[in-house]
């Protein structure tokens, strides 16, 4: 796995788009955190500009810390409520950060930010079983997670005017993704700084409840993640 990208999907999302679409010269969006080297990938793909938005103050800091090239921009932006103009952006990039009660508000604006023709490579943990056992219901709860299965996920966003371009499934990288950031997160805080250790304990907390679930207690069956890229209509 990606040992920068802490995310479920891991770096196979961002290769998924980038053999599908061509970034060069694009003005891109990113939403949510743990998305710094998703954000210099782009940049060293041809991006003009790379913009990333995080909900809450504590990401914001780790970000700017961790993005050291003054090319990217990390901003302190509700995902359903931007600052940004109608059509200001060519691409939208969500990994893993829109799949909670906002998907549907999220999605509205998201297709307001970007031009006609404009993609939205979005990433989404899923149900890949329609009932699930009550301990998967209540580890999404405490995650604020409001998962759909594949199939609804891709009516949900035909039925808002995007064309499914190309879906890829990519619940096979949860594994690693569990696995491998436990390790990696458990070995970088010795040598955070105390700010960037209050970040990760937190990260590393909610990822340890996850694993367990998804890990120990059969979640491999009802947890998925599945990406898709979704172009805004030219009309």
């Amino acid at each position: 796995m990606d040992s920068t990208i802490f995310l479920p999907g891991t770096g196979k999302q961002l290769e998924f788009l980038i053999e599908n679409v061509d970034v060069k010269g694009f003005s891109i969006l990113i939403v949510g955190v743990g998305c710094e080297e998703i954000s210099e990938r782009l940049f060293a793909k041809g991006a003009s500009k790379v913009i990333i938005i995080v909900e809450d103050y504590d990401s914001l800091l780790n970000s700017r810390l961790r993005l050291a090239n003054s090319n990217f921009s990390v901003r302190l932006m509700e995902f359903q409520n931007t600052d940004f103009k109608d059509s200001e952006f060519d691409l939208v990039f969500a990994q893993a950060s829109v799949s909670n009660k906002k998907r549907n508000k999220i999605t509205k604006e998201v297709y307001r930010l970007l031009r006609a023709g404009g993609y939205y490579c979005v990433g989404e943990i899923t149900s890949p079983t329609k009932s699930p056992p009550q301990f998967i219901n209540d580890l999404w709860k405490s995650s604020g997670i409001t998962p759909l299965h594949p199939e609804e996920l891709e009516q949900f966003y035909e039925e808002r005017n995007f064309e499914i371009v190309k879906s890829r499934e990519l619940s096979h990288t949860l594994k690693d993704f569990y696995l491998t950031s436990i390790n990696l997160l458990e070995e970088k805080l010795n040598s955070l700084t105390e700010q960037e250790k209050s970040y990760f304990k937190k990260l590393l907390n909610k990822v340890s409840h996850e694993s367990n679930a998804y890990l120990k207690l059969g979640g491999d069956e009802h947890i998925g993640f599945y990406a898709s890229i979704l172009r805004k209509g030219l009309l």
